[in-house]
């Protein structure tokens, strides 16, 4: 019985949050993306209005649209990645801010050499990078400003700016 009312309650906030997306975005001019509903209001004539939208973005997570992302298929296109390059570091660095924040204060440490493999620096030029981050920690601190989107860029404008480590990065 509670599976059950689990499943229910999980598929309603799962329509609920389909129909917000929607109807939080506008009315966008390219429609809900691709998927089922794309394919199947190809042709119809008010594909832009409202309700159009909202059948199609229904039709979409159905849980087909999963299928057709990952495959490139009714419409959806396959680059084959799953994340680009700046989101896997913003990620890392949001899962793991609490000991960036630490390593990056002692100028060294696991997370903040993963950080930097993940910004394309190769291990050669680690300690330098170290240095710059401790740096940045502390303009960062000063600032008010511990985020991790915050730090990340601080991190890639240091890198842009530092002819040395700019030039080796994979991600510039």
């Amino acid at each position: 019985m509670l599976k059950k009312m689990l499943m229910a309650t999980m598929a309603v906030a799962f329509v609920g949050m389909q129909a917000g997306f929607v109807l939080a975005a506008g009315t966008p001019d390219t429609g809900p993306g691709c998927g089922l509903g794309k394919i199947a209001f190809a042709n119809y004539p008010n594909a832009k209005t409202k309700g159009a939208q909202v059948l199609m973005a229904t039709l979409n997570g159905t849980g087909a649209n999963t299928f057709a992302i990952s495959s490139g298929t009714s419409g959806c296109t396959d680059d084959g990645k799953w994340w680009a390059a700046g989101e896997k570091t913003t990620m890392f660095a949001e899962l793991n801010s609490d000991a960036l924040a630490q390593e990056m204060a002692q100028g060294r440490g696991e997370h903040l050499a993963s950080l930097a493999a993940l910004l394309g620096l190769p291990q050669d030029q680690h300690a330098a990078f170290f240095a710059m981050a401790q740096e940045r920690y502390t303009t960062l601190t000063n600032a008010g400003e511990l985020s991790s989107v915050a730090m990340v860029k601080s991190l890639n404008d240091a890198i842009s700016a530092n002819p040395v480590l700019a030039k080796v990065s994979l991600n510039k």
